[in-house]
């Protein structure tokens, strides 16, 4: 049977946020000091991502020792490279002759419409790096934090009408067996809970959360409406789910990747639609080794944790920037 772990059940990896309420935007980091294997499966047609390509099974790069989401869109790639001057500060990396080389890699999602004109920089890298060093009460840093500080879903309709989401986590254990997944959720689409119900995305008159085919009826009818007025017609808002699945299971980056790609189907349960071709929707995982694992039951046990995780940045996350949460909706 599974049961509840947390992150401190995986002491292999630290976890930090850094965040700008006012601009809307912020980033997390997830360091591996002794360094993780680690494998990514990238869905979304649109992705803004650091150094996957050495995270292919073929690359010569065996662990990494930072995973970073961050907000901004491509201008959030920025943050990562705090994040390495953190790390290579503390001698955290590859050993090459007098430097230290850490490797770091990343994506970013789009959250540019909110807030104010910002986006996570070097610093705010450096700084969501040290704070996952300093510690602190990770059960409380869901929601409104780190990446997932300008998230939104619901993004088919009318802009006023989508809603808050934020970052979530959520983990399982099997036996020695734990998963962790963490999650910052900015989708295009509407949120189904781990009990089938709707809880967040496009919204109609009466504030209800519409059922996935009703959003895809008010996009076709806005876009007819403003074809009728002779506006040019719009594309979808960009968008991007990021995920990280960290497990202390014994795993090759092979097996790690396909972790990632079974961890997938979580998303395509919650969130739909997903993986457009305005989504960068990614997915990495972490294995500190600890523990001989099944591929199978790892990715497993991943994807059930990431269905939670989902379900809690949305249910975690408090109105912001004009627009409601699921709190607010719950009477």
């Amino acid at each position: 049977m599974f049961e509840l772990a947390s992150p401190s059940d995986l002491p292999a990896f630290k976890i930090g946020h850094a965040q700008d309420e006012a601009a809307g935007t912020g980033c997390t980091v997830v360091v591996a000091p002794q360094g993780a294997t680690c494998g990514v499966d990238v869905r979304g047609g649109g992705p803004a991502t650091r150094e996957t390509d050495l995270l292919k099974p073929q690359n010569m790069i065996e662990s990494i020792h930072a995973v970073v989401l961050a907000g901004g869109s491509a201008f959030g790639l920025e943050a990562s490279c705090g994040v390495m001057d953190e790390l290579a500060s503390r001698s955290i990396g590859f050993s090459l002759g007098s430097a230290v080389v850490p490797i770091v890699v990343g994506a970013c999602l789009f959250d540019l419409l909110v807030g104010e004109p910002s986006h996570p920089d070097k610093a705010m890298g450096q700084r969501a790096a040290q704070a996952a060093f300093h510690g602190g009460d990770l059960a409380k840093a869901r929601g409104n934090v780190g990446a997932g500080t300008g998230a939104t879903v619901g993004k088919m309709g009318a802009p006023e009408k989508a809603m808050k989401s934020g970052f979530g986590w959520f983990g399982l254990r099997m036996g020695e067996l734990v998963a962790v997944a963490l999650v910052a959720v900015n989708a295009l689409g509407q949120i189904q809970s781990t009990k089938g119900e709707w809880i967040a995305g496009l919204r109609d008159e009466k504030n209800k959360v519409l059922t996935p085919q009703q959003a895809m009826a008010a996009a076709a009818l806005l876009a007819t409406q403003g074809a009728s007025a002779g506006q040019p017609s719009s594309q979808l808002c960009e968008n991007t789910t990021l995920g990280i699945v960290l497990t202390n299971g014994a795993l090759t980056k092979a097996q790690a990747t396909k972790v990632a790609s079974m961890v997938h189907d979580a998303y395509a349960r919650c969130i739909k639609p997903v993986h457009t071709s305005n989504d960068g929707d990614t997915i990495f995982c972490l294995a500190s080794g600890e523990v001989p694992a099944s591929v199978d039951m790892a990715g497993m046990l991943a994807e059930e944790a990431m269905e939670h995780a989902i379900e809690a940045a949305v249910t975690s996350a408090q109105g912001a920037y004009g627009l409601p949460a699921q709190r607010d909706l719950v009477s």
